[in-house]
């Protein structure tokens, strides 16, 4: 078992590079990947259960204890990004499939690798994963609402058909995730140790499907969507530090509120651009997964070296 906590560590401490890896291979030798692609949204329901193992009460409890912090985040999660890609997109001039797939990208959740980045970064981890929960469980209306509003003018938007996948592929498994903790602890405990690194590799299948069935595409877009990814993240990152600020949250709840809105979950949004857009649109939630966990890495290395003040260590605070 401890061989296999240490597995997991590793695979998670260096998951940026897997990522890099995976996508080059999967770009330059596509055909071993190509039926991954059936299983997409198996694989992330494996994922979504392995966070639903990890949910205590009381990180639901923070939000009715110390709502603030947790609603400027939701706030800002689906408001700062969504509306920033919208932007971007109209500044870059992005193509009709790539302008739906970023703005996609903005609607979805909060990343669970955002979690180990806020830790490294000693942001406030309790606000982080309560972030995370709740912008899942919302995901089903607001992502498919926003992406509705925002992108029906590049591409057709099912509104039901999203909401649905949604529920079976994120909040069905959190859910049974939630339930094996609660009345199957044994069995939770002898499972949990190896979710994350069976979360990592459905994220490497996912994106090296979506890479495999792409490669052609990917090739063909030029630096626009690139620099596009970049500039979204980058905002996220930046706009999240100061929403944060502006309503006068603690330096490691704003490093939290940074991190948490400048990672989005990659994986859902490549697999529902696949199945409800085009894979096309897929392409900037495939690069986001990589440039997310790299600037996410950057930002936790740069954060873990500036020390708090002792009443703002994410232990000593009131919302923690």
């Amino acid at each position: 078992m401890k061989q296999l906590e240490a597995i997991s560590s590793f695979a998670g401490k260096y998951f940026v590079f897997f990522v890099i890896g995976a996508s080059v291979l999967a770009f330059f030798v596509p055909d071993p990947f190509l039926p991954i692609s059936s299983y997409v949204p198996i694989l992330l329901g494996v994922i979504m259960f392995g966070m639903g193992m990890t949910l205590k009460p009381v990180d639901f409890k923070m939000i009715a204890k110390h709502p603030l912090p947790v609603l400027i985040g939701l706030v800002a999660q689906f408001s700062i990004m969504p509306l920033a890609a919208l932007a971007i997109a109209y500044l870059l001039q992005l193509p009709a499939e790539l302008a739906a797939g970023l703005v996609l990208l903005g609607s979805v959740p909060g990343g669970t690798s955002s979690n180990v980045m806020v830790y490294l970064a000693k942001g406030n981890l309790p606000l982080s994963i309560t972030m995370t929960s709740f912008s899942t469980l919302v995901a089903p209306l607001a992502t498919p609402a926003i992406l509705y509003v925002l992108a029906n003018q590049w591409m057709p938007v099912q509104f039901w058909d999203m909401f649905t996948m949604i529920v079976q592929v994120i909040i069905v498994p959190v859910a049974l995730g939630v339930t094996v903790k609660r009345f199957l602890p044994t069995l939770a405990r002898q499972t949990e140790k190896g979710m994350p690194l069976l979360s990592v590799l459905a994220v490497l299948a996912i994106l090296s499907a979506v890479v495999a069935a792409n490669n052609e595409a990917l090739a063909s877009t030029g630096p626009a969507v690139f620099i596009a990814v970049m500039l979204h993240n980058a905002s996220g990152l930046a706009l999240g530090y100061l929403a944060a600020a502006a309503f006068r949250l603690t330096p490691s709840q704003r490093r939290a509120v940074s991190i948490e809105i400048g990672m989005q979950n990659t994986g859902l949004g490549a697999t529902l651009a696949t199945a409800h857009l085009t894979p096309f649109a897929a392409i900037p939630s495939v690069i986001g997964a990589a440039w997310h966990n790299f600037t996410g890495t950057i930002m936790a290395t740069y954060w873990s070296r500036k020390q708090l003040k002792d009443e703002d260590l994410p232990h000593k605070e009131k919302s923690a």
